[in-house]
């Protein structure tokens, strides 16, 4: 019988446990009460938190800006530039330019004309797949300029064209620069609608068709704002391609479209001059956006201000306008399921406007760069790239003009025209293409793999698989060595590593538990400063004096808590980590913060910006864990397991990984094919269905899956235990992934350090296969061989 106290009254039960010591070794008594996994919680959001605040003056080492010449500026810039460039996913390399005016007898070419402009419906070649659409204004008169007017996401090209209402009446702003004499092309962006975001065949979903696409886009390093990016450079591949056409080339974007502009202008010089209207601010609560703005890294070396510095001596105008206004995620419309990320945007304070303007102003010197800040009250009115505005990025673009709006607009004479299947085609053209970059994930993961390393000498790429060369006796250590790089790249550019000075330990704790052949201690260790690790350990009481014994360190998974591996015969765990203590091992049982479930997502959400993610923090806490427990007199430290269910078994294939403080990892109810787990969109097994929007990690699926996450594993031993119906994946994922885990650790000599148990069941711990392994590895006898 275990004797034990409820989970928040366990400090208030401490005195009725006599029998075990009161204290650990080398620990202070633990006094902290109340609810540990909110504290923690709260604890961990803190600390982010002060990073962000930080982000802004630690970005300055990232930078060496030489203004001694615009050349010598360009060139000073240049790695900010590129870094910037993988930021945003613009990785591919673009088409050939190729601008089509298309149409039929409902729909012709030319949509609309004035005595100033022609108005024609248009598509461009960008990617494999991937055309932007939209509209071109061919002024009747010489091309004075040209603009590439990108509108918000909820505004169509035709409204920004003054084709259509739906703007106020100052606010056409393509409309008055075609008036004027430019030659303007309009994209449409991919919209907050929810039309087209998901599979009929497997669900449709409330995701903003901005996000259906991030979240398949980010997994693969890609990223809608990329894509969109990759438009509008394409368009200006295009005006660039005419030798004879000299007229510079700006940019002006509204809302999403003043991001995309901003970006776009920030990346390629070629780009005169930009207008950012209703975007420009502060971005250290990106986080509080919609999850669409999200970008990985971004905060450590940029905000607006940095974005606009790489513009210089490029001209820019801002304008601080009204931004569009978003409530929260979509409502769950009948028959399609919830799960879009939480985020809101509104307009910044004219104030915070300001202040990102002076941190551009303290960057570059005004005389560097000509720029302008529009403030005015457009924050109020609801109009956006106004006269004003307009005006000056055409200064700004060497035209001198008024830049008067006409008053009559001439209506779309298209009949039968959708802007609703234009949408559609956007949407289905980018998801093709990440689905595309799914299923070649392979090749491109043994390309990144071998390109880390000189492992040619132990695997060789022919066609899309590894095959392994004859090696000597000691190539699993020359692997191991040559796949560091490798597990440095993972650690530092798809978890996070966190660069802040761990604190001592500062262990305390106190006894919870006595049952017949185990006692059992909560324990508090010191992280950083607000952050903690948390767990209990449960130690044999038949350890003789001065002997050491191994550890398994016992992780639950989503939404539970240490004592649920322990006690009650919780559904999925058995109680395994006690089951393990009855055997002889010591097990610990760590909190993971993933419990609370939005309340963690934002944890991860807050860290992307600063290029950490949820298992950063995750990491620094068991690497405590791991210092702690080599530190104890009856701990073995060469013998410490890692055995994770669900979440805990997505920790099984990256904690272990990074520490080598673990000498083995078993893998439960989670191992598959991670990428298309977490990118598919023909399988309802995918992430791209659920609540799970934490789930992609950036460029994770064309770097690792969770068999190159094995590979570094390499010489420890690694096991995976699968329940035939566990809902998490079919077991041909899971088998197909495996099999190339099995391939290296066989051609290595080291196939008895590799398993996989399949069993009749669920998503539940077996507790059958997985033990042995434990006990022939950790070389602990098993009950009956005692």
């Amino acid at each position: 019988m275990v004797r034990s106290c409820g989970f928040i009254l366990w400090l208030a039960c401490v005195p009725a446990l006599a029998d075990p010591p009161p204290t650990l070794p080398a620990t202070r008594p633990m006094t902290e009460g109340g609810d540990l996994s909110r504290q923690m919680l709260d604890g961990l959001h803190r600390f982010v938190e002060r990073k962000l605040d930080e982000s802004v003056g630690a970005r300055a080492k990232l930078w060496n800006r030489d203004f001694s010449s615009p050349a010598a500026y360009e060139r000073s810039v240049q790695a900010n530039r590129e870094s910037f460039r993988k930021i945003i996913g613009v990785v591919d390399p673009r088409l050939p330019v190729s601008m089509e005016r298309f149409g039929d007898d409902d729909s012709p070419a030319l949509v609309a004309e004035d005595d100033a402009f022609r108005a024609y419906q248009v598509r461009w070649r960008v990617l494999e797949g991937v055309h932007g659409e939209g509209l071109l204004l061919e002024p009747k008169r010489e091309v004075r300029g040209q603009v590439i007017a990108i509108p918000d996401a909820d505004q169509t090209p035709e409204q920004v064209a003054g084709l259509a209402p739906g703007v106020p009446p100052e606010s056409p702003f393509a409309r008055r620069f075609a008036a004027n004499g430019f030659r303007v092309l309009i994209p449409a962006l991919v919209s907050r609608g929810i039309e087209f975001s998901g599979n009929p065949r497997v669900a449709m979903t409330n995701q903003p068709h901005r996000e259906w696409i991030y979240r398949q886009a980010y997994q693969m390093g890609r990223h809608i704002i990329g894509y969109e990016v990759q438009k509008v450079l394409a368009a200006v591949d295009w005006m660039k391609s005419d030798p004879r056409q000299r007229a510079k080339v700006g940019v002006a974007g509204y809302g999403e479209g003043g991001l995309i502009a901003l970006y776009a202008a920030a990346l390629d010089p070629r780009i005169d001059a930009a207008l950012v209207s209703g975007y420009f601010g502060p971005r250290e609560r990106v986080w509080t956006e919609p999850i669409y703005r999200n970008l990985w890294g971004l905060l450590q070396e940029f905000g607006d201000a940095e974005l606009a510095s790489l513009m210089a001596p490029r001209g820019l105008v801002v304008e601080a306008s009204r931004a569009p206004r978003v409530d929260g995620p979509p409502s769950v419309p009948k028959g399609r399921r919830g799960g879009a990320a939480v985020g809101t945007l509104d307009t910044p304070a004219p104030s915070d406007v300001q202040r990102e303007w002076n941190r551009l102003e303290a960057l570059v010197p005004a005389g560097f760069q000509s720029r302008v800040l529009i403030l005015g009250d457009r924050h109020k009115s609801g109009a956006f790239a106004g006269r004003e505005a307009v005006r000056e990025l055409a200064r700004l673009l060497g035209v001198h003009s008024e830049m008067k709006l006409p008053e009559v607009a001439r209506l779309d004479q298209r009949k039968g025209f959708s802007t609703d299947e234009r949408q559609r085609r956007q949407v289905k053209e980018l998801e093709q293409h990440v689905q595309l970059l799914l299923r070649g994930a392979d090749p491109t993961r043994d390309a990144y793999f071998l390109g880390k390393t000189t492992l040619l000498r132990t695997l060789a790429p022919r066609g899309t698989r590894f095959l392994m060369d004859r090696v000597p006796e000691q190539s699993a250590d020359v692997f191991a060595r040559e796949a560091a790089p490798c597990k440095t790249a993972f650690f530092e550019d798809v978890i996070g590593r966190i660069d802040n000075p761990v604190l001592a330990p500062n262990p305390r704790s106190r006894p919870i538990y006595d049952a017949p052949k185990w006692v059992g201690y909560e324990v508090l260790l010191d992280v950083y400063p607000d952050v903690f690790a948390w767990g209990v350990l449960l130690v044999p009481k038949d350890i003789k004096k001065g002997e050491r014994r191994p550890v398994v360190v016992c992780q639950h998974g989503r939404n539970s808590l240490p004592k649920d591996v322990i006690e009650g015969d919780r559904p999925g765990y058995h109680d395994f980590a006690a089951r393990l203590a009855e055997r002889g091992f010591i097990t610990f049982a760590p909190h993971n913060p993933y419990r609370g479930e939005d309340r963690y997502r934002m944890l991860n959400r807050k860290g992307n910006p600063l290029k950490l993610s949820l298992f950063s923090f995750i990491a620094a806490q068991h690497q405590q864990i791991l210092v702690w427990l080599a530190s104890l007199p009856f701990v073995d430290r060469g013998r410490i397991a890692f055995y994770g269910l669900s979440y805990g078994g997505e920790t099984a294939v990256r904690i272990p990984t990074l520490l080598n403080g673990y000498c083995l990892s078993i893998c439960s109810g989670d191992f598959n094919d991670w990428a298309r787990k977490v990118a598919s969109t023909d399988s309802d097994y995918s992430f791209m269905y659920t609540v799970e929007w934490e789930m992609p990690y950036f460029n994770m699926g064309s770097t690792f899956n969770y068999a190159e996450l094995a590979y570094l594993m390499v010489p420890r031993p690694f096991m995976v235990e699968r329940g035939h119906h566990d809902g998490v994946a079919p077991d041909e994922w899971v088998a197909s992934e495996y099999a190339k885990v099995r391939w290296v650790y066989d051609n290595l000599g080291l196939a008895d350090r590799t398993a996989i148990e399949f069993f009749n069941g669920g998503h539940t711990i077996h507790g059958q296969g997985t033990f042995a392994f434990l006990h022939r590895h950790l070389n602990w006898p098993a009950p009956q061989d005692r």
